[in-house]
């Protein structure tokens, strides 16, 4: 049974006596920006939005939705691309945001390592860590919104994944608030450490189903010496994947990113950015967006390896046309059309959108086989393929039809097509979620398709951690095969 008025009533109160005017609110115009996900696929109702501005104050508030039977559901930055932060429509729960904590604690440039509370901005992290000539390796297109606390609930990837791993690569601890109220507290870094489970890995990608985390530990490297950003033309898919193994065994680690999009993708971008321009001449089927890197002392030579490099590409037949980024202006602006591509997409009219993987080496074939195979299944849709083809994800993105009315069409068959895409992916041996999370959108399938030893044990850490089902409810885990919410 679901909390009373009453009950809502004395525990909104209960929270502004806890937090204040700035940490609770149910003043309409403050919590209605923030029941919407990003997408604008998923709007929910809550009872307030509650940021508090400390660990102890988000303990305190956990306790305090436990003895009233409220729901929680955390929420970063709100960029999540599968409404995983978004409330349902019952108006029974509240928006817990973590966008006050926002400092970071201690940052230590001989150790390499950073703490930070996890409302920290990505982009605010970035800036940090290059005062002190150090750089944090993940990045994306949202970095000025998304939240550490966010992208670490997701286990989010971006650009760089191809040479060092998703967020969960980047942890080397974490604090978080449980379901009791009790905060767990694994901030110090320890390389070696055998007692028992991992329990921060357990976090990570949890999605706030398990527990709400406040802050982080996390690796930095040294800042690069320089770079080189090329844009590369290509036939086709499989010969970006030819010369992804051309770079990889040329380049080795300096091989940064190595990101794919067709030409459709191109098109967009360069029509939503009004002084955007393309970076090659004449029209290619693929393009590629390389990045090698140098450490702090050895940029000098990079333009001259960069350029060997290509000149063996172009020997063995491997491209169309290629350029190199002349300055780190140029650099900027061929990765703002990489990293434009969803807004220039959403600009043009609704898409389902597919966050899916398949093992690294059939990626470009899969891309190739399965891009025809869904616009002959449903006709008028467009599909389209990008993104991170060294790490085997891609976003896999199928365009409605000119004249499809929004919502009606991707509640319609944009499910179809959805479900269709899936099974394709299960089928070549991927994954549904590769690095967007499951969230709302894609809870259902990950019931139909899931392994169900996973799903059993991944309903049994939940009961064990949120036995009332509190934490992000409706998110991540699948209704069980008895129709009772785990």
């Amino acid at each position: 049974m679901g909390a009373t008025m009453s009950d809502i009533d004395a525990f909104a109160e209960a929270a502004l006596q806890l937090l204040g005017p700035r940490g609770f609110t149910r003043d309409g115009d403050i919590v209605e920006p923030w029941l919407t996900d990003w997408r604008g696929r998923y709007t929910g109702r809550a009872i307030g939005l509650a940021s508090p501005a400390s660990t102890s104050e988000t303990a305190e508030l956990v306790k305090l939705c436990a003895r009233h039977g409220i729901p929680i559901v955390p929420q970063g930055g709100n960029s999540g691309m599968s409404g995983g932060a978004t409330p349902d429509d019952t108006g029974t729960a509240i928006i817990l945001s973590l966008r006050r904590m926002d400092r970071i604690l201690s940052l230590d440039p001989e150790a390499m390592q950073v703490t930070c509370e996890a409302g920290v901005v990505l982009q605010s992290l970035h800036e940090a860590a290059a005062e002190h000539r150090l750089r944090f390796p993940l990045t994306l297109g949202g970095k000025g919104s998304a939240t550490i606390g966010g992208l670490i609930s997701t286990n989010a990837g971006g650009t760089q994944v191809l040479r060092h791993g998703t967020m969960r690569a980047q942890v080397l601890g974490l604090e978080a608030v449980l379901a009791d109220g009790s905060v767990l507290d694994t901030l110090t870094p320890l390389k070696k450490d055998n007692r028992g489970f991992d329990l921060k890995q357990m976090l990570i990608g949890s999605e706030g189903t398990l527990g709400v985390v406040t802050a982080a530990t996390l690796r930095l490297l040294p800042e690069i010496g320089g770079r080189a950003v090329i844009w590369a033309g290509l036939p086709s898919v499989q010969q970006a994947r030819r010369l992804l193994l051309h770079f990889e065994r040329a380049a080795g680690n300096s091989l940064e990113g190595f990101e794919v999009l067709p030409k459709q993708c191109l098109k967009a971008v360069l029509d939503y950015l009004p002084d955007a321009r393309a970076p090659l001449a004449g029209e290619h089927e693929w393009h590629a967006l390389i990045e090698l890197v140098s450490g702090p002392d050895g940029s000098d030579d990079l333009p001259d390896f960069a350029q060997g490099i290509l000149e063996s590409a172009f020997e063995d037949g491997l491209l169309d046309d290629a350029t190199i980024a002349a300055n780190d202006s140029q650099a900027e602006a061929f990765w703002l059309l990489r990293d434009s591509i969803s807004p220039a997409e959403r600009a043009i009219g609704p898409a389902m959108q597919h966050d899916i993987s398949v093992p690294v080496s059939r990626m470009a074939d899969f891309v190739a086989a399965a891009l025809p195979a869904v616009e002959q299944r449903f006709p008028g849709s467009s599909a389209l393929a990008f993104g991170h083809l060294g790490d085997g994800n891609v976003h896999f993105h199928v365009l409605a039809p000119g004249d499809a009315t929004p919502g009606e069409w991707e509640d319609g068959e944009g499910k179809h097509i959805s479900a269709f895409v899936h099974d394709l992916v299960t089928e070549w041996g991927g994954s549904i979620s590769a690095e967007h999370g499951i969230g709302q959108m894609k809870r259902d399938e990950l019931g139909r398709l899931g392994d169900p030893v996973s799903l059993a044990l991944m309903r049994s850490v939940k009961q064990a951690l949120d036995p009332r089902g509190l934490f992000n409810p409706g998110k991540l885990l699948p209704l069980a095969q008895t129709g009772v919410k785990p």
